[in-house]
C-alpha cells in the first residue's frame, strides 16, 4: 500500500504551510493511505476538527470540513459527491476571523506537494503588546511614588517636633 504523509503549519518546513497566527507551528499530518485521507494532529494549540468535531486522528471524506486553529479547509474531490455531514455532529458556530479558500485544496493538489495559491509565506508575524503588564508597571510607579511622599512627609514632620 502507498503512503504519502504531508504536513500542515505555521512555519516554512511544512510541504503546506499556512500564514494564520491560529495555526500551530506544526499543526496536522496529512496521510494518503489508498482511497483515504486521514488527518493526524500534532500536538497542536487551538485543535483539528472535522465538521467541528476535535480529533486527534481521523480520516477526512470528500465535502467534509478540515478546521485548523481558525482557517477552514474543505476536501473536495472532482466527480464524488460531497459526504453528508454526521447526524451526531453539534451544529456548526462561527469562528471569527476564518479564512476561506474559495475553491478548496484539491486531492490532486496534495498528491503534488507545494503550496497551494492563496497561502502567504512571507507575511511576519509581530509580537502583541501586553497593556497590561504596561498599566501594572505604570500604577506600581505611582503606589512608589506615592509611598516615597509619604515617608518624606512622615519624617519631615517627625523632625520638626
Amino acid at each position: 500500500m502507498h503512503t504519502d504523509r504531508t504536513s500542515i503549519g505555521r512555519v516554512e518546513d511544512n510541504t503546506f504551510q499556512i500564514g494564520d497566527p491560529s495555526v500551530s507551528s506544526h499543526h496536522c499530518e496529512v496521510q494518503l493511505r489508498g482511497g483515504e485521507i486521514l488527518i493526524r494532529d500534532l500536538n497542536s494549540t487551538n485543535g483539528s476538527f472535522i465538521n467541528e468535531v476535535k480529533i486527534t486522528e481521523q480520516v477526512l471524506k470528500p465535502g467534509q470540513t478540515l478546521r485548523l486553529g481558525q482557517v477552514e479547509l474543505k476536501l473536495e474531490v472532482e466527480g464524488a459527491a460531497s459526504a453528508p455531514s454526521s447526524p451526531s455532529a453539534p451544529a456548526k458556530k462561527p469562528v471569527d476571523a476564518t479564512l476561506i479558500i474559495p475553491r478548496g485544496v484539491s486531492l490532486g493538489d496534495l498528491e503534488k506537494g507545494g503550496r497551494p495559491p492563496g497561502f502567504d509565506s512571507t507575511t511576519v508575524f509581530s509580537k502583541k503588546k501586553n497593556k497590561v503588564n504596561t498599566y501594572f508597571i505604570i500604577g506600581g510607579i505611582v503606589v512608589a511614588i506615592i509611598i516615597a511622599a509619604l515617608l518624606y512627609y512622615a519624617f519631615t514632620q517627625a523632625s520638626h517636633k
